[in-house]
């Protein structure tokens, strides 16, 4: 009976770590559409610069960072930059292939690939939520605040502190209206979203060019008394005043606004996402990337650079930070023309989202690890109408029912979550012996360990007496990646990352008691990072890497994907306690889908081709 049990659970694990062949990856995989490299540019500037820079900047100036958050930008943008660097290396290495999900299934097994990609889905669907209650507030900035007096009398909501005051089914409308856009054809919509991009920049372009015109200097170097005489003259609700200066909120208050700035750069799934639309031989994810990543951060920081020298920082309407910022100066014709452009660029963001959201529920379906019918295309345009249709819903009722603030850091944490597990996978991957990614051309070796992949933790067989494994972590017996070394790699890693989980926690919660001396938080600190985090790096660098050539390789291995998990779990950790009460609840239902139906239905589990399903309409 238990050689029964042990023989359960371990072709049950070997499910679970199962990768799939990379000659199974179709050339033609999601949408054929050839999209040029200035495009993708576009399509990653479109969709980075919506909601995160004209929603987002305003509720983190005027109630967390002030001026301050110009750093706020800083660091997340060097966040997002070492995980794009690291995302790079892991597209490298499976050809035809730019999605995370994809590159998780081939690379590090199903389920790795199913919370990477149900997180990215989670991703986009707030997005799309956050975006479409962003354009609501921006149309009531030239309209007034008809729609929203409107919704709170007729349909009040009396619930829960994460849901909205109001039903907002304006935001609803706007969904499902974008999503029947999509699924009549995306060549409809592409000229759409390009001439909506082109608006948006041009449009930002005055706006930093005039708010620096009327900026005010003095509004960096707020004191108490300027906050008393605005209170006095204003009537409308002011934000906290905190100390004043550049930095009225301290460091706390800059870290805090550097995780809900993160949502500003998360744009660039959208890029990996259809990265496999243009011509095999241009590789583009690192150059596109890193442009976007840089046109991003320079907007992000003139633009806040520009609101905080216009308006003082407990002034600003978090709702349309920038159309209130030039009636504030004076500016009132303005106003409009700026509202047009966040308009523009709000629904460029909302088609980028919702696009390549279709795709992967769409790939995640045809493997199985998602119900089969959302899969399902029409006609002889291949559209995944049922995936756009089902997602656009879902996304629709979030919007709906959501406050834009609640859900925010909840994207947050799904996207800081996603990234950190590719920084994990990269730095375990170049450690490891060489891989076979065809399916159809196994070794003897291969043939005999069937499904475990190599270099798999569960594999448990020494090659070498166990007296030796002391000496064989500082001083490997080959100067080559072995099975015994990539185990070693994988344990080290899965041990750091614990490591620096607490690390983080404790200068998340009690960052003052650790630098002013605590003594028990300070050992604690100085222990994790002096001792045992140094120590198990220093292992992990001891060990062989993979000579195997990439078109691009991480600089800097193991420091540099330690250093951007390190980052993004601290940035998780300022997240509030509802955001993962939330993600806790996504990731169960996650959880329930896949062992309930996707570790059955798998086309890696019942061997069976990939294949779409595909219906003409009547």
């Amino acid at each position: 009976m238990s050689r029964m049990v042990y023989q359960y659970v371990r072709q049950f694990g070997q499910k679970l770590v199962h990768r799939r062949g990379a000659d199974t990856i179709k050339e033609s995989d999601g949408l054929k559409i050839h999209l040029s490299a200035t495009e993708l540019v576009f399509l990653g500037v479109g969709r980075n610069l919506g909601a995160g820079l004209y929603i987002v900047l305003g509720a983190v100036a005027k109630y967390i960072a002030g001026p301050a958050i110009v750093i706020c930008f800083l660091v997340a943008g060097l966040s997002s930059l070492l995980s794009r660097l690291c995302y790079v290396e892991f597209d490298a290495r499976v050809p035809r292939s730019s999605s995370a999900y994809v590159c998780s299934y081939v690379m590090m097994g199903q389920l790795w690939a199913f919370v990477v990609g149900w997180n990215i889905i989670l991703l986009f669907l707030i997005a799309i939520a956050c975006t479409a209650r962003a354009w609501r507030y921006a149309f009531e900035s030239l309209i007034g605040d008809r729609i929203s007096q409107k919704l709170e009398e007729t349909v009040p909501l009396h619930a829960p502190y994460f849901l909205a005051t109001d039903a907002d089914f304006f935001a609803l409308g706007l969904v499902l209206l974008l999503a029947v856009l999509l699924a009549l054809g995306v060549p409809e919509s592409a000229w759409v979203y390009r001439v909506f991009t082109g608006i948006n920049l041009l449009v930002l372009s005055f706006i930093i060019v005039s708010g620096f015109i009327n900026g005010d200097l003095h509004n960096w170097k707020l004191t108490e008394q300027d906050y008393a005489l605005a209170t006095a003259v204003f009537s409308y609700s002011l934000g906290p005043p905190g100390a004043g200066g550049f930095v009225p909120f301290d460091f706390e208050g800059v870290v805090q606004g550097a995780a809900t700035c993160f949502y500003a750069f998360v744009g660039f799934a959208a890029i990996a996402a259809r990265g496999n639309m243009i011509t095999e031989y241009l590789k583009p994810q690192r150059s596109i990337s890193l442009i976007s990543l840089l046109m991003c951060f320079l907007a992000y920081f003139a633009v806040s650079a520009v609101l905080t020298l216009m308006v003082p920082y407990y002034q600003i309407r978090h709702h349309s930070p920038l159309p209130e910022a030039f009636l504030h100066v004076g500016w009132g014709p303005a106003r409009c023309v700026v509202a047009v452009g966040v308009l523009c660029a709000l629904t460029s963001s909302l088609l980028g989202d919702m696009f390549p959201m279709s795709r992967l529920i769409r790939a995640m379906a045809e493997d199985g690890l998602l119900f089969r019918g959302l899969a399902r295309v029409y006609g002889h345009t291949k559209i995944p109408v049922v995936a756009i249709m089902s997602s656009g819903s879902l996304a629709g009722i979030m919007a709906l029912l959501f406050e834009f603030s609640h859900i925010a850091n909840l994207m947050a944490v799904a996207s800081l979550l996603a990234y950190s597990m590719v920084s994990f996978s990269v730095l375990v991957l170049r450690y490891q012996p060489g891989q076979n990614l065809s399916k159809s051309e196994k070794t003897e070796e291969e043939t005999e360990m069937e499904l475990v992949p190599v270099g798999s933790p569960l594999d448990s067989v020494p090659e070498a007496g166990t007296s030796n494994i002391l000496k064989s972590l500082w001083f490997p017996t080959s100067t080559t990646p072995t099975r015994k070394s990539g185990q070693i790699v994988y344990g080290c890693a899965f041990l750091l990352v614990l490591l620096l989980s607490i690390l983080s926690l404790v200068l998340a919660q009690w960052p003052r008691r650790v630098f002013s001396g605590d003594p028990v938080l300070t050992t604690v600190a100085v222990l994790l990072l002096l001792l045992l985090i140094t120590g198990v790096t220093a292992i992990i660098w001891r060990q062989p890497q993979s000579p195997r050539p990439l078109m691009f390789r991480v600089p800097a291995l193991p420091v540099l994907p330690l250093v951007s998990i390190f980052v993004n779990l601290y940035l998780m950790m300022q997240m509030t306690s509802g955001a993962w009460i939330l993600f806790g609840i996504w990731n169960a239902i996650g959880f329930a889908i896949y062992f309930g139906y996707g570790v059955r239905h798998s086309l890696e589990e019942n061997n069976e081709p990939p294949a779409s399903t595909s219906q003409t309409p009547d």
